[in-house]
């Protein structure tokens, strides 16, 4: 499947609280699409249209205290799912970035 996948770009690492440094890629895939998830890291896959990512009224700002450190992120709540956390946070910088080109 890798070929299937023209690599748009990248954007900035992220620093996750598990420890763990992540750097999101921007691909394009045509449909159809065959996926093969690992249970233990994919809980669910489903479509938002990127048209719902890129209206900043659909971001929310929360946080919360955890061992004692506020920690500050995104959700954006989406046909009774909350996409939240580091997933939210690239997604907003996705839309930040392609609003500061136009």
């Amino acid at each position: 499947m890798p070929g299937a996948v023209e690599i748009i770009g990248a954007l900035p690492e992220w620093d996750i609280p598990t420890g763990f440094r992540v750097t999101p890629v921007v691909g394009w895939i045509e449909p159809p699409l065959e996926l093969s998830l690992d249970s233990f890291e994919v809980a669910e896959v489903f479509e938002v249209p990127l048209a719902f990512f890129l209206d900043a009224a659909n971001y929310e700002r929360h946080s919360d205290e955890i061992n004692g450190r506020k920690r500050n992120y995104y959700a954006t709540p989406y046909e009774g799912r909350n996409i939240w956390g580091a997933t939210a946070g690239m997604l907003h910088t996705l839309y930040r970035m392609l609003h500061s080109e136009g």
